[in-house]
């Protein structure tokens, strides 16, 4: 079976960007279809496969300023020729999942999420964006048509996988179709158990408003207990001008510090709303509990007392008081480990296979049939 792979773009590093790479190890010879390439920001994984990018790309500031292009992505999502094949399997949290496929091509849509923008983040993501203040007044205008496309859109493909209940739930309330859920892969075995951690905690990876690192920036301001925090984004240079002296910004990092940061952290502070939250996991894997925001993908992966705790405002008091009272000696880094390998890349590479053979199966016996 000819297989070709569909992401929405390859601008930054991400959650969704892993679960690409090992759709890559999964059908090394597929082709991926993406709204632009940024070699420079994009993992350098991506720089020898095959990538096929869209009109966009060649636009005057189009790779830079992909942003200001949304009026055009549903049409270059559109025309991607996908005629050759028999599989395609998209990897969206936008419109990726909006390709035009023929009949006797099965289209199969991991979906990270339903475009946040347009759903269920739409006010915040119109209040937040940097955005001269004529714009958010026309942006509303130009959601409107977009939304109703990318309902429409999502009609058309044959199976729909979320990567989370939170996501099947918002596939089911937003697309009005219902999803099997398989959660993301997980590169659990690069983490291992210390016999002994330091006495910092530790936050981190993008850094992006919706993070919500700042009300943990906060919370370690007052409690003046070391915090550590990796990544890089547009929120870092506002993030450590707030902090004081106890907190320290290690940047964007490798998979070894990362290990090595996790392993030797307290505890992990994931103060977001996730679809699910790959780095929760990754602290897991590393025998290391999580204070949590009691939603989205936390609630699927936090065992409150075993794995981590849950706090169920999003305020930096909350932080504030669970860092203050936390005792480490209350969880087994071992057990934690075992949960986390639930998340492992060998589960759900082994899932996602079972699901695409068994619906490619399914999908030739109806052709067949007629």
């Amino acid at each position: 079976m000819k297989v070709a792979l569909v992401h929405d773009h390859l601008a930054q590093d991400g959650g969704s960007e892993q679960v690409l790479k090992v759709f890559h190890e999964l059908f090394p010879e597929a082709p991926t279809f993406v709204l632009v390439h940024d070699r420079a920001k994009a993992s350098p994984q991506f720089l020898k496969k095959d990538i096929r990018t869209s009109f966009i790309q060649d636009i005057p500031m189009g790779l830079r300023k992909y942003q200001w292009f949304l009026p055009l992505m549903p049409h270059a999502v559109e025309r991607y020729d996908l005629s050759g094949f028999d599989i395609v399997l998209s990897s969206s949290a936008m419109f990726a999942k909006g390709v035009i496929t023929k009949p006797k091509t099965l289209h199969i849509c991991y979906c990270h999420t339903p475009t946040r923008f347009l759903w269920s983040d739409t006010h915040d993501y119109i209040r937040e964006m940097k955005y001269p203040w004529f714009v958010k007044k026309i942006l509303p205008l130009v959601l409107t048509p977009i939304r109703m496309w990318d309902r429409m859109s999502a009609q058309r493909v044959d199976h729909f996988i979320a990567n989370s209940d939170t996501v099947r739930g918002r596939i089911e309330k937003y697309y009005d179709r219902d999803s099997h859920v398989i959660y993301p892969p997980v590169q659990t075995g690069i983490f291992q158990i210390t016999p002994k951690t330091d006495d910092y905690f530790l936050a981190g990876g993008r850094l992006v408003y919706y993070k919500r690192i700042d009300l943990v920036v906060k919370a370690f301001n007052t409690t003046g207990i070391k915090l550590k925090i990796f990544g890089d984004g547009p929120e870092r240079e506002k993030l450590e001008k707030m902090a004081r002296g106890n907190i320290e910004f290690v940047g964007k990092v490798d998979d070894s510090v990362k290990a090595q940061l996790f392993s030797g952290a307290k505890a992990y502070i994931h103060p977001q709303e996730e679809d699910f939250g790959i780095s929760a996991v990754e602290s897991m894997a590393a025998g290391r509990p999580v204070l949590a925001l009691g939603q989205g993908g936390a609630l699927e992966s936090v065992i409150p007392g075993v794995t981590g705790e849950l706090f169920y405002h999003q305020g930096w008091e909350e932080i504030a008081d669970l860092s203050v009272r936390f005792d480490t000696q209350k969880y087994n880094p071992y057990r934690i480990r075992e949960h986390a390998e639930k998340f492992s890349v060998e589960r759900f590479k082994r899932e996602i296979m079972e699901f695409v053979n068994n619906k490619y199966q399914e999908f030739n016996k109806k052709y067949d049939s007629q």
